[in-house]
């Protein structure tokens, strides 16, 4: 048995290395957006508080880190707690800053090493105060950074994004009678980064939640039964291969 087993993940890993150099030839999404949902089913499954899933979900954040330079990706955005997330119980929302919170601690020297440049996008202002000097401090350590771009969604809605974008533009001096597309565009909380090219939702479940609304029109999205907690370098690549097979019109024939 021992031997079957062995045998079975050699062979696994032998198909994972052979799709990831088929998918390193070709044209990787510059811009990976993932929803990484399933945490609280990945802990109620084995009997465990949700925070035991949200923090096995820190193993997967790594891994997808890890494996999006390899294949080309030059900008990974995650979507770690949304506008709506207050609802939840309060315990589990103080457990989840903690945990940001150390985790970035633990992480954010390895993330510099690694080239990685940290941004966020949200209303930060209305986080606890701690978690959002310690993202600050790692946006500020990794700022010269040239590698990966890590786009952290903290507090963030789509629509929330909409609506400060059009009253920037309206509080700006130079007063338009009418809003055109590239003055949203503009106004958005990470203007000069590209439209996400893949939106990756785990859990197997099939809605945006209200991310990235403006900036996912023509995204093309791939979306697997895999809880967050168990997504793996793998998944990561078989998404990629996936998107490599489709041909992107953007409204054209």
């Amino acid at each position: 048995m021992k031997r079957t087993l062995k045998g079975l993940r050699k062979g696994k890993q032998m198909s994972e290395d052979l799709l990831l150099d088929k998918v390193k030839k070709g044209i990787p999404p510059r811009h990976v957006a993932i929803i990484m949902d399933g945490n609280g089913r990945w802990a109620a499954k084995r009997g465990l508080p949700r925070l035991a899933g949200h923090r096995a979900a820190m193993t997967s954040i790594r891994e997808a880190v890890e494996v999006a330079p390899v294949l080309g990706v030059e900008y990974l955005t995650l979507y770690a707690f949304s506008a709506e997330n207050w609802k939840r119980p309060k315990e589990e929302v103080s457990g989840l800053m903690r945990l940001f919170e150390e985790m970035l601690k633990k992480e954010i020297s390895e993330l510099d090493e690694k080239d990685v440049r940290l941004k966020t996008i949200g209303r930060l202002e209305m986080l606890p105060e701690s978690t959002r000097k310690t993202f600050e401090d790692g946006i500020d350590k990794t700022a010269d950074n040239n590698g990966l771009k890590l786009i952290i969604a903290l507090n963030y809605g789509g629509r929330g994004e909409i609506i400060d974008a059009v009253n920037k533009i309206l509080s700006s001096e130079s007063s338009k009678e009418k809003i055109e597309e590239n003055d949203i565009s503009n106004n958005l909380y990470l203007a000069d980064v590209p439209d996400p090219d893949l939106v990756i939702r785990t859990s197997g479940e099939s809605r945006v939640s209200n991310f990235l609304l403006w900036q996912i029109a023509y995204s093309e999205f791939w979306v697997t039964d895999v809880l967050w907690p168990d997504f793996r370098k793998a998944d990561f690549i078989e998404s990629v291969a996936d998107f490599q097979k489709r041909k992107r019109r953007f409204g054209g024939a």
